[in-house]
């Protein structure tokens, strides 16, 4: 499977699948070597005029693609492996971006030495800042991994972890852009308690955060050691971090992250995972 040359279909281009497809063309992907399959025909239309890509049905994809990139919801991926996986050939690349299941759920559902990876990305896709991690599955080589990267590189990072570390990277960044927006509104909401106008309160806190976020990414400080460096002694940015500290906080976001984790894991169990 030469990289560069493959036809990729995505199964269930709902808001992540979308983001895929939109991605590879922003990066230059031939769009006669994209496919999409949807369930409703008014979605159908919709990303072939926005797109200009073909939309068909599950098996016309599978018999034509070369990379099934599998983005249905977990609750539908049993049915949807049912329809296809006694189709697939056993030669073609099969990606699960499906929060919770392993790859062994796919692997149960596919001819014998089917290469299967896993998947992890976010909604930062959209504008190609998304944190992605890939992990071998069954029979996955390092040319599998390899054209998994090209197809995610585009819409940002991407990490290689171990499949075992999946439920955790779900939980911490696949979840993470909400932890996000929660502490930007529950800011932005401040300022205006504060008395500032929402958007001045808004763009302050924005701002800060993206700038935050350059510094974390390009400086390569610990995060320690840039929150010191605010941190004037008797100032007024010791007396917010005590009081985060008096509301526990961090403790608040180790027990929201853990609980993620755990619904990835029950996802997996209650669709047989």
């Amino acid at each position: 499977m030469t990289p560069g040359v493959h036809t990729v279909a995505v199964i269930g281009a709902g808001k992540i699948g979308e983001l895929v497809l939109a991605g590879l063309l922003r990066a230059g992907w031939p769009v006669e070597r994209l496919l999409a399959t949807v369930r409703r025909a008014d979605r159908a239309a919709e990303l072939s005029q926005r797109y200009g890509i073909e939309v068909t049905d599950n098996l016309t994809a599978v018999s034509r693609a070369e990379v099934l990139a599998i983005a249905v919801k977990p609750q539908d991926a049993a049915a949807l492996m049912d329809e296809i996986g006694p189709k697939v050939p056993a030669d073609k690349l099969v990606i699960t971006m499906c929060a919770g299941l392993p790859s062994s759920f796919f692997s149960a559902r596919l001819p014998e030495g089917t290469p299967v990876v896993r998947v992890m990305t976010n909604t930062p896709a959209v504008v190609d800042a998304a944190m992605t991690a890939i992990s071998a599955g069954s029979h996955a080589t390092a040319e599998h991994l390899a054209l998994a990267e090209e197809l995610f590189t585009p819409l940002g990072r991407t990490i290689r972890v171990p499949e075992s570390q999946q439920n955790a990277v779900t939980a911490l960044s696949g979840s993470g852009p909400a932890y996000f927006y929660f502490v930007v509104e529950a800011m932005t909401d401040a300022g205006i308690l504060l008395g500032l106008p929402r958007q001045v309160a808004h763009d302050l806190v924005v701002q800060s955060a993206i700038g935050s976020a350059i510094m974390l990414r390009d400086s390569g400080e610990h995060p320690v050691k840039l929150r010191e460096a605010v941190t004037s002694p008797a100032g007024t940015t010791i007396s917010a971090i005590r009081a985060l500290e008096d509301h526990a906080v961090r403790a608040a976001i180790l027990a929201a992250l853990e609980a993620a984790r755990d619904r990835a894991r029950e996802i997996a169990a209650q669709n047989g995972g």
